[in-house]
């Protein structure tokens, strides 16, 4: 499980959602897709959690995969995986120093999340992103039990392809978000509202919450979700939003206009037509592909 792809990212993503997979392949020249595909799963397929294996019914996801991706892959092979939010666990950790050396620095990071995992830290895949402030390190760490992880990935590997990277799916649609501004981001799926404020193009909150409503929530639901957020980063960094990107509804409108009402700033889409290419408009919205275009434009 990686935060970033390096320098060498593939140019294949392809997020497993509990509904379907949705796989994109990035233009030659970047800034927007030039290919995408979709394919349902049948209900319980997918169950995302943070200790059970989440591939209930691994020969359909394992399909999906590879009937998704073969129509946009070509000879490519590497992909970005792209997994739901509940299986993986996010968290923003506040270091005087961190160990240059990279095996020293996980084994601090690991002891830090010991205490607030409901499984066995030794037992998980750790990954971390630093970033450099006034007051030390914050480390924007993802960790997950690594059997969950490798049940994803060789899911991958089964249906003919290699996950070289492994995202949750907010993380990985941050990547579509300009952050410079004090911007929110808030995206939902069937079982999680994830939010997260960037500002100067740093992570300065992560949130996943439980979402019992799914993508039927409400723009009034939806504001009081995000409330205690907003006024968290407002109290803390004493800044005000400027700039929401919504993703994760296919009927937006009521959302966009409450959080508005709230914050007072402006609200888009996190995917834009123009980061779909040639295929807005086709058989994929672009409300469902913030994870896949965010993995591959960043």
């Amino acid at each position: 499980m990686s935060l970033t792809s390096g320098t060498s990212k593939p140019r294949l993503a392809c997020e497993i959602a509990t509904d379907r997979v949705l796989a994109g392949r990035l233009a030659e020249h970047g800034g927007h897709l030039e290919a995408c595909a979709v394919r349902e799963l049948a209900p319980g397929s997918v169950v995302p959690d943070l200790v059970e294996n989440n591939l209930r019914q691994r020969s359909v996801v394992q399909a999906g995969i590879e009937a998704a991706l073969s129509s946009v892959a070509g000879r490519s092979r590497d992909v970005i995986a792209i997994v739901p939010d509940a299986a993986v666990r996010v968290m923003l950790v506040d270091f005087d120093t961190l160990p240059s050396d990279t095996e020293e620095a996980v084994g601090v990071v690991r002891f830090r999340l010991k205490k607030s995992l409901p499984f066995d830290v030794e037992k998980a895949k750790v990954s971390y992103h630093t970033q450099k402030s006034n007051d030390g390190v914050r480390v924007v760490a993802a960790v997950a039990l690594a059997s969950v992880i490798e049940d994803y990935e060789a899911a991958f590997q089964q249906a003919g392809f290699e996950a070289g990277v492994v995202l949750p799916s907010m993380l990985a649609a941050l990547g579509a978000a300009d952050g410079q501004r004090p911007t929110l981001i808030v995206k939902v799926d069937a079982h999680t509202t994830s939010i997260a404020i960037l500002n100067e193009h740093r992570l300065q909150l992560f949130r996943t919450l439980e979402n019992t409503r799914g993508v039927t929530i409400t723009g009034e639901q939806m504001a009081e979700e995000v409330y205690p957020s907003v006024v968290f980063f407002q109290d803390t960094y004493h800044l005000n939003i400027e700039h929401i990107y919504i993703a994760g509804l296919a009927e937006s409108t009521s959302v966009a206009a409450a959080l508005k009402a709230q914050t007072g700033a402006e609200v888009q889409e996190l995917v834009a037509s123009s980061q779909l290419g040639a295929s807005a408009g086709g058989p994929v919205p672009r409300w469902r592909m913030a994870g896949v275009v965010g993995a591959l434009v960043s």
